[in-house]
């Protein structure tokens, strides 16, 4: 058996679409694991980096071989993929800063660069961004490798805002809150293609999840709250475990059954249909 047979057989082409479908609770669960995401890590580096960063690593693997290795969307399987690279992609972020000295409009500026070559790569590819298209084994690695380029940008422009701004985590968080509407507004009253509206979104609630577990976990003296990141990193995990539980059981979140795409350019991206769907 060639290493392309076993890679297959290893993790087999999707049999479904891999992604919920965009509801409500969708949105709710993806703020708090990227709120969780930056408590975790934030809690892992009170202690020895090198540990934390194995921790960190080996959870992003665990997660990355569940989610591929399953054939159709499963929740718990989606969701621990996002809370592990929401945690992976803030070590990351904080550690160009750190170690290597990289100011934070400097990670800001490479992660949305980052960003946006692997968006314009993916629709280079696959003539679509839409998460109803993520079908396949490649563009399902599209899907999760901009997932993990808007972690490490949203860390780093919250980190932007509160730090250099002078804005503080609080005030940062408030600012994100409002500038996340704008898309939906957008959409809805300017005709804004869906798909640009979800993406502009979706790297929202980064900066806005990681500034409201700042807030909440760090000492009043650096403008928080003083809960503490691992108290506010087990309070959100759990929130998220029952809500992800619920997703598994309801499965209200499942994507109506598509036909597999082969062709390169999607049939939703199509005149009149690409501002319908998201």
């Amino acid at each position: 058996m060639n290493s392309g047979a076993r890679r297959a057989r290893l993790f087999p082409e999707p049999l479904a679409a891999k992604v919920p479908e965009i509801t409500l609770l969708f949105w709710v669960v993806k703020l708090l694991t990227t709120c969780g995401g930056e408590a975790v890590s934030d809690y892992l580096a009170l202690g020895n980096r090198q540990v934390g960063a194995v921790v960190e690593t080996g959870l992003v693997v665990i997660a990355l071989v569940w989610q591929f290795r399953t054939r159709r969307y499963v929740a718990a399987a989606y969701w621990s993929l996002a809370f592990a690279i929401a945690i992976f992609g803030t070590g990351v972020s904080d550690a160009l800063h750190l170690f290597i000295g990289i100011p934070y409009a400097g990670t800001t500026l490479l992660w949305a660069v980052v960003l946006a070559l692997i968006f314009w790569t993916w629709y280079r590819s696959e003539g679509t961004l839409s998460i109803h298209s993520i079908v396949t084994r490649r563009r399902e690695a599209f899907y999760w490798a901009v997932v993990f380029a808007t972690f490490a940008l949203g860390t780093a422009l919250g980190d932007f805002t509160a730090s250099v701004l002078g804005l503080g985590y609080l005030a940062s968080a408030i600012m994100f809150f409002f500038i996340i509407g704008i898309p939906a507004v957008f959409w809805w009253r300017f005709g804004l293609n869906s798909v640009a509206a979800f993406w502009f979104a979706y790297v929202v609630t980064r900066p806005l999840g990681a500034s409201f577990a700042d807030y909440f976990g760090r000492a009043r003296s650096l403008s928080g709250a003083g809960f503490g990141s691992g108290r506010v990193a087990v309070i959100v995990a759990i929130a998220v475990a029952i809500l992800v539980g619920y997703l598994a059981i309801t499965r209200r979140d499942i994507q109506p059954s598509v036909r597999p795409a082969s062709a390169r350019v999607d049939p939703e991206m199509a005149p009149g249909k690409a501002a319908r769907r998201g």
